[in-house]
């Protein structure tokens, strides 16, 4: 996991979140960098995506939960 302010690619997630943890093990397969935002340091980012963690986004781009490695790649373009 990078966490560089320039970085495209986000993924938003809380800590104790399972289905969290999974995303991120999917992300990390990738080795893309990216940034891992917990929501609730932001009450605006809580709001958005509080029932719908874990999140990847690339700019207006969204990914939601449930998504596989194949979904993921797809979304990456790759």
């Amino acid at each position: 996991m990078q966490k560089n302010s320039s970085v495209a690619y986000v993924l938003y997630h809380t800590e104790g979140c399972h289905l969290c943890d999974i995303a991120q093990v999917l992300v990390d397969q990738t080795a893309i960098n990216y940034q891992h935002i917990d929501i609730c340091d932001n009450a605006s980012l809580a709001e958005r995506y509080g029932m719908s963690i874990p999140v990847f986004v690339q700019g207006e781009r969204e990914l939601f939960w449930p998504f596989d490695a194949a979904q993921l790649q797809e979304f990456l373009g790759v």
